[in-house]
């Protein structure tokens, strides 16, 4: 059995206070977008994972799709599966795609083997793999918060502008764009901002790890730079990056900006 896990953008993300445990609460708009990896399980001897496509780096035991199967098997008699995927959302890009992974490899087991979860149920599992794992499952736009884990429902629909990413050769770990972030309480919640026109997005929803990502890595900020010069009514960061994404009015012409980068048009 196949299923195509998709992709997602953050539409703002204010990092607002560091928690005693050591992470932070945070407020982001999730937005689903059509870049999809192809996820396929078949029963097996043995649980086995596979991959083709983008290189996934880690140890196949730390895949979250195997961590998934481990954690239903806790709870349901499943036989072994082999998992293959393969990789098309780009890695390190802030777009959740190992996160998308794990939710939709989680929904497959529930249908191939009837184990009759319900949508709160298999968010329950999520939470355990990913803060933004468990948005996967309803795959529907939500204002995150807390730790990006609790969720919102909105209504947003993007679907009569052009969305376009563009994937920089640059990597930005997790641990370096937080390290640049200053905690910082909000007086407008993105929750009321998004109900803005997106032509006036621009002034007033900003992503916290712009200033220090665009700073160590000015590529980055190029490529925003030249979403905007390309027309685009809005552009942003992704995340934590490296992707920036733009919304467009009308298609743009990205053939200078596709020179250098990975361009995922028509989302």
């Amino acid at each position: 059995m196949i299923i195509f896990p998709n992709a997602k953008i953050n539409i703002g993300l204010n990092i607002i206070e560091r928690r005693d445990d050591g992470y932070h609460n945070l407020e982001t708009i999730f937005y689903p977008i059509k870049i999809n990896d192809a996820l396929e399980i078949v029963e097996a001897d043995k649980l086995s994972f596979e991959s083709t496509g983008l290189e996934i780096p880690g140890r196949v035991e730390d895949n979250l799709c195997v961590k998934g199967y481990h954690l239903l098997k806790k709870d349901f008699d499943i036989p072994p599966v082999k998992i293959h995927l393969h990789k098309n959302i780009p890695i390190g890009a802030g777009l959740g795609g190992g996160s998308s992974d794990a939710a939709f490899f989680i929904r497959l087991l529930n249908q191939n083997f009837e184990l009759g979860l319900t949508d709160d149920q298999m968010i329950s599992y999520c939470r355990k793999l990913g803060a933004d794992c468990a948005f996967f499952i309803k795959n529907k736009p939500v204002f995150a918060f807390e730790m990006g884990d609790e969720f919102e429902p909105i209504r947003l629909d993007l679907s009569n502008y052009k969305i376009v990413l563009v994937m920089p050769p640059v990597h930005v770990s997790t641990g370096e764009a937080y390290g640049g972030v200053k905690p910082t309480p909000v007086k407008d919640s993105l929750m009321e901002l998004i109900d803005k026109p997106v032509t006036e997005w621009k002034r007033f929803i900003k992503n916290d790890f712009e200033a220090s990502v665009f700073s160590n890595h000015p590529l980055i900020r190029g490529v925003k730079a030249s979403l905007y010069e390309a027309g685009a009514l809005y552009a942003s960061m992704s995340g934590s990056g490296a992707s920036v994404f733009g919304i467009f009015d009308k298609t743009p012409d990205l053939s200078a900006i596709a020179e250098t980068n990975q361009v995922f048009t028509d989302l």
